[in-house]
């Protein structure tokens, strides 16, 4: 049995959100929640928000022991792409692309 939760829309680019990720895939949660919480990243605000969450679905929805789960499955997909420009000299404009992303995190109890 799983449990999952998403977060659309974040604006954070999905390179920053992978590098946290690839920290709690695997772990269990109490360790996947220490983890976010003394790591220094901005993406680790969303994803314990994100986290707790997941384990508050996995028990209200499917009925799971909160100690036995583990963070079984988790990605970034890139959402959309606000484009947005910034004035430079001689009349030129740059544009700056403001990424957001799609984050899933899935939990599964231990067998």
């Amino acid at each position: 049995m799983e449990a999952r939760a998403y977060l659309k829309n974040a604006r954070i680019a999905p390179r920053k959100v992978q590098i946290v990720l690839d920290l709690i895939r695997g772990k269990d949660v109490e360790t996947a929640m220490a983890i976010l919480k003394n790591t220094p990243k901005s993406a680790c605000e969303y994803l314990e928000k994100l986290l707790k969450s997941a384990i508050a679905n996995a028990e209200n929805n499917f009925g799971m022991d909160k100690n036995n789960l583990y963070v079984s499955e988790c990605f970034v997909c890139p959402g959309p792409i606000m484009k947005r420009i910034m004035p430079r000299s001689h009349g030129r404009a740059f544009r700056i692309l403001k990424r957001t992303s799609h984050v899933t995190l899935v939990v599964k109890e231990k067998e």
